[in-house]
């Protein structure tokens, strides 16, 4: 059956099903109906073959046509005069002329590897207090180089093209990298253009090249920082993009680099900010051009202030969900401390308020893609549908995929489960440092404060064990021990009545699970500076030893709390692993009865 188009099999519907998997209706000409992702005009021109519903590999790899070639972008990043040009290697099945494949496209800066001799910030420094009154307006997820290699010899067999590419400012890309704005949207952008006809592309002896052999339907896949950018080209409602499947990747890099108004370093990366990744991607020759440009993104970063400007506005990808015409197939780790859960849970959330085709699966790892096992028969089928508009069924399937804590996968029709209701729980101090948490409101005890010191150099996990204890760098606030299991789907929220001895502090609430034999497990966690008591776009200065009620979110979460365990809030003042670390000694006085916590629960109800 090599060779022989889909559209021309003249097969019986037995046929068919028995040995390629399909289960609609046949048309009356033998024909395989499509949903339509290509036009009827380009059906005669693609030649595949089904096996089990899917694509089968009918083309030989080491027949493959490889080709190296730069794209011509629509920006300037460097500022030298001429248009960035972005470099790219294309794979492809060595078909029939005039034969026409899909694409799957990864734009990487990470591909020529990293520059590591560009340095870190130090977070060993104090915190900046804005000034009286203090108004004012208001490396990424590393990788190693990665060879994609496994990418090309599963999907090219199997009729696709695959086309890699180098971020502007990397490898033999010319331009700055400028961590995810526009210019970096954009030079990514124009290789879908080229795919469809709308830019050029040139080959090392500067002929130009057209892409004349593919169908011009794209789709982008990539993890982390090569996840992120077929957020940003999506947004732009590029013609030919498809659909994109973003992997642990960044829907707003403010909440990357930053969280209510705090430095926040990503989980293993201190000290990294916009600023640092760009620095540490650029790796083209002459990476001495690009200078001005990185010392222009330290400056608008804003690591005094830590606030939401300009310069993350332009690198927020959620304001241009509303302009997506491409289907998304989301994946995320709930344990990702790198590219943290609110990434995708923002991400997903906007793309359902504007009814955007798309499927979530949620596994238990953390910075990576789902096991393979069945991420790879998922990735495929997806593809298939939407690029080579194979009717496989997988749009009729549940919405959102999840790994349980015991590693099954269940389905459910959306995320947050639908049925999870906003649960308030109210604190109340016991002893110097500990205290309980309450399903109902407690009397307000205004006199009974409790305090603690903050201790940047004492990383959490110590800081949460030995909860009955009781320690002068931590709070911690205990359930009675639960009845029955637990389940949190969503953002945990709290709202805190303290007051600090100093201008500037880190806010930090820790949500622990605490098993039967008091060991800690901590499972999510959120921070805020206490300037931004006003949103993360304008710090204000606070007046020290004066109660304030700080509110602030925690990264979301999809977890069961086991039965017989405990739910526990810690509140501590930095983080080390993740905050700015001053001089030790900051102390916060905390007024437990005007404190509270909102936990996402399915069903409402914790006993």
């Amino acid at each position: 059956m090599n060779g022989k188009r889909m559209t021309a099999l003249a097969l019986s519907g037995l046929l068919l099903t028995s040995v390629f998997g399909y289960q609609g209706e046949v048309q009356a000409d033998g024909e395989i109906p499509l949903n339509g992702t290509i036009p009827e005009s380009e059906l005669s021109s693609t030649y595949i073959e089904l096996e089990d519903g899917k694509t089968s590999p009918i083309y030989e790899t080491e027949d493959a046509i490889i080709e190296e070639l730069w794209v011509e972008t629509e920006v300037d990043s460097d500022g030298s005069g001429e248009l960035d040009l972005v470099s790219v290697q294309v794979m492809r099945p060595d078909t029939e002329e005039g034969v026409e494949v899909p694409v799957i496209y990864e734009m990487s800066p990470y591909r020529a590897g990293l520059d590591w001799s560009y340095p870190f910030f130090d977070v060993d420094v104090d915190l900046n207090p804005v000034p009286h009154p203090g108004n004012r307006g208001g490396r990424g997820p590393h990788a190693e180089p990665q060879n994609l290699g496994a990418l090309g010899n599963y999907f090219v067999p199997r009729g696709y093209a695959v086309v890699l590419g180098e971020s502007i400012g990397s490898g033999k890309s010319t331009g700055c990298a400028t961590t995810g704005d526009d210019y970096e949207i954009m030079g990514t952008k124009a290789v879908i253009d080229w795919l469809n006809g709308s830019a050029r592309a040139f080959d090392a002896d500067g002929n130009e090249v057209a892409a004349d052999w593919t169908t011009g339907n794209v789709g982008m896949i990539g993890a982390s920082y090569n996840g992120t950018l077929p957020n940003g080209v999506a947004t732009t409602g590029v013609e030919g993009l498809k659909t994109i499947v973003p992997i642990v990747a960044i829907s707003s890099w403010y909440d990357y680099f930053r969280a209510n108004g705090a430095v926040v370093a990503p989980g293993g990366w201190q000290g990294e900010d916009a600023s640092v990744l760009a620095g540490l991607v650029t790796t083209r020759s002459d990476s001495e051009i690009c200078e001005p440009v990185l010392e222009q993104m330290v400056e608008d970063e804003d690591r005094v202030t830590g606030d939401y400007n300009d310069f993350w506005d332009e690198r927020n990808y959620l304001d241009g969900v509303k302009d997506i015409e491409a289907s998304v197939l989301l994946a995320h780790g709930l344990n990702d401390w790198n590219v943290k859960t609110k990434q995708f849970a923002q991400w997903w959330n906007e793309l359902g308020n504007h009814d955007v085709d798309r499927k979530l699966w949620l596994h238990q790892g953390g910075h990576g893609a789902p096991p393979a096992s069945l991420w790879n028969e998922e990735r495929h089928r997806w593809f298939d549908y939407w690029l080579y508009g194979i009717e496989n069924g997988i749009m009729d399937e549940e919405t959102v995929n999840i790994q349980r804590e015991n590693r099954d996968w269940v389905q459910q029709e959306a995320w947050p489960h639908a049925d999870v209701e906003e649960t308030t729980l109210w604190l109340k101090g016991e002893t110097e440092g500990t205290g309980t948490i309450h399903t109902s409101p407690v009397p307000n005890r205004p006199h009974d404060r409790q305090s603690l010191i903050d201790d940047p150099q004492t990383v959490a996990d110590d800081l949460v064990a030995g909860p009955g204890e009781d320690h002068e760098n931590r709070l911690v606030y205990l359930t009675d021990e639960l009845t029955s299991p637990v389940h949190m789907s969503g953002t945990p929220e709290v709202s805190i009545r303290l007051n600090i001895d100093r201008p500037v502090a880190n806010l930090t609430a820790l949500l622990v699970e605490y098993d039967e034999n008091g060991d800690a497990d901590i499972i999510t966690r959120g921070w805020m500076d206490p300037q931004n008591i006003k949103g993360e776009e304008r710090s204000i200065s606070i007046t020290p030893e004066r109660d304030y009620t700080f509110e602030w979110d925690m990264q979301p979460h999809d977890y069961v709390f086991e039965e017989g365990s405990r739910i526990g809030i810690v509140l501590i003042a930095s983080d080390y692993d993740y905050t700015i670390r001053p001089e030790a000694g900051t102390e916060l006085s905390v007024l437990p009865t005007r404190s509270k916590v909102t936990l996402p629960i399915v069903g409402g109800k914790i006993e």
